[in-house]
């Protein structure tokens, strides 16, 4: 045990020290080009970058609107998820249900999605146990349902 700290602290050294070389190492670049040391460390720094900058906000905006109508739409989960949020704007709720499909692991974005559900969920403190319980599922399933339906709109 003792030995696994001292290796375990020797490669957060040997870390730290690969870091601070490469940190020195930029520095001694910049120094040396000036603003020509970015050849050296971005791909493409002559492309076409800045003139296409923004054109991912509007990709992000029309998933958002393809959201919202879908909200609005007579889909059964639709009308279970306005239910469940009751007056949370729908932009808001597609905003933050966008941001639970960037997250990499599908079981992610399961529970990211019934946080978004859960949000508006309140239990009185009357209603415990077995009812808490069912309430939970059917949110979790809920999430599940809404999480294929967007994952159709994604592709």
């Amino acid at each position: 045990m003792v030995q696994e700290k001292q290796s375990d602290r020797q490669q957060r050294l040997d870390n730290f020290l690969q870091a601070v070389e490469a940190a020195q190492k930029l520095q001694d670049d910049i120094i040396k080009y000036g603003l020509d040391a970015a050849h050296l460390y971005c791909d493409d720094v002559d492309g076409d970058w800045l003139d296409t900058w923004g054109e991912d906000e509007d990709e992000q905006q029309s998933f958002v609107e393809l959201v919202i109508n879908f909200l609005q739409s007579d889909d059964l989960v639709a009308v279970r998820v306005r239910k469940q949020l009751k007056d949370k704007p729908l932009k808001e709720i597609a905003v933050e249900l966008e941001k639970c499909l960037n997250l990499s692991e599908e079981e992610d974005q399961i529970f990211a999605v019934k946080n978004v559900l859960a949000d508006s969920f309140t239990v009185s403190e009357t209603t415990r146990g077995i009812s808490n319980e069912i309430d939970e599922i059917e949110l979790l399933d809920l999430a599940e349902e809404l999480l294929e339906k967007l994952a159709e709109m994604w592709k």
